[in-house]
């Protein structure tokens, strides 16, 4: 009886959160997650994520993942504690400017496969070729018919990716419209938000619904069985941060690399002959 019941549970949120992706919104998330089990969670997911990173360089693993979203939807706090404690040269974040007018005239993606991984490297793109059919076509930076044929082309480019034996992720994170105009807002009072938000991230709050078109659309376009599409609700960053790490660490089949320990050895001892540098130097004031 109680697994029954379990089971109906189950199915209805799934249900919910279909819903609430077709009108706009992610899917509903409970409570929030207490502080003590988010910081012991993450914790453990750091210390997995050390193990991923000595068998990616171990093993010659090419992997790529990509954080799309919503403004203020929390790709970068996903971002900083996926990276925070590992190498920057094996876990290299690419978040790319605005093109140049010689990128504007290369083909699309040339500028993207640039910065693709070589053997032993993760490359996480903080928004992706995935600006074509999501802002450059909702400010009218592309036209229709480049967006259009953006959609067409991009599952055979990533199938492409995929053969050539990269693995590649796609997250997108989803926040509701409540809880996108209270983070905004909060990056208006804070001097230390402020830089977060742009002239785009105000466009992106009164465009909601065009948005909203467009995200749907790439989506449906682009999720295929070689490079499928993970949505993450993230009205909860904390529980957002989680699960998502929790993903990325469950779709990649590591192993735990044993740690070469180092022998230190003996330090060498201190010459007859040295004589300590008595030059005046510049020290920084001992304030505390």
């Amino acid at each position: 009886m109680g697994k029954g019941k379990d089971k109906k549970k189950k199915n209805k949120k799934s249900e919910n959160a279909a819903v609430a992706a077709a009108e706009g919104g992610p899917a509903v998330q409970s409570d929030e997650m207490p502080k003590e089990s988010y910081n012991k969670k993450l914790e453990q997911l750091q210390v997995e994520l050390a193990h991923l990173q000595a068998w990616v360089k171990h093993s010659g693993a090419k992997i790529v993942i990509i954080f799309e979203g919503r403004d203020a939807a929390g790709k970068g706090g996903v971002i900083k504690r996926l990276t925070e404690r590992l190498s920057p040269r094996v876990f290299r974040v690419v978040a790319l400017p605005a093109p140049t007018e010689r990128e504007k005239s290369q083909m699309y993606f040339q500028r993207y496969m640039a910065h693709l991984p070589a053997a032993g490297e993760v490359v996480i793109f903080d928004r992706s070729w995935y600006n074509r059919p999501g802002v450059e076509r909702v400010m009218g930076f592309s036209t229709e018919a480049m967006a259009e044929r953006f959609l067409r082309l991009a599952p055979h480019v990533e199938a492409s990716l995929v053969d050539s034996g990269i693995r590649l992720l796609k997250y997108f994170l989803d926040v509701s419209e409540e809880e996108q105009e209270k983070r905004f807002r909060q990056r208006i009072d804070d001097p230390m938000r402020q830089w977060k938000l742009s002239p785009m991230d105000v466009e992106s709050y009164r465009r909601w619904w065009d948005y909203t078109r467009a995200y749907n659309e790439m989506i449906t376009a682009t999720d295929t069985r070689h490079a499928p599409w993970w949505i993450v609700p993230s009205d909860d960053k904390k529980r957002a941060r989680i699960n998502c790490i929790s993903h990325i660490l469950s779709s990649i089949p590591y192993e735990k690399v044993p740690f070469d320990e180092p022998k230190l050895g003996h330090r060498q001892k201190r010459p007859g002959d040295f004589e300590a540098d008595t030059t005046p130097r510049n020290v920084v004031p001992d304030v505390y």
